[in-house]
């Protein structure tokens, strides 16, 4: 559930920025920011020793002002920073894939022998 709405209050948050509404456009900032901070708190309990609160809370964050940074771009139609800002999520979202990867990797080592 937390992942489906992360997606959908992305959509809103697009949604409300092509449509220059910006009360709606901040609602939806704040509820995925919001739901951000749930997803890194669900991450966190299910393994605190390797995915400690306040650094899974970064990281989520980290995620979401890159991908604002990118969409805002690409609604401006600035296409030298939307490609600059899509090598930034690709690189942070492969990083938060290492992280996640790794931590599972840790909490079941039999399942992981090389």
């Amino acid at each position: 559930m937390l992942l489906r709405d992360h997606i959908l209050i992305a959509t809103d948050l697009i949604a409300a920025a092509k449509a220059g509404d910006s009360v709606k456009k901040e609602s939806a900032t704040r509820r995925w920011f919001a739901n951000a901070d749930d997803i890194a708190g669900f991450l966190s309990g299910a393994y605190p020793q390797h995915w400690p609160a306040d650094a899974t809370k970064k990281m989520m964050h980290d995620h979401l002002n890159h991908t604002t940074q990118e969409v805002v771009a690409n609604l401006q139609k600035d296409w030298a920073a939307d490609i600059a800002a899509y090598d930034h999520v690709h690189g942070q979202i492969l990083s938060m894939a290492d992280t996640l990867s790794s931590g599972i990797e840790a909490q079941f080592p039999n399942k992981f022998k090389s």
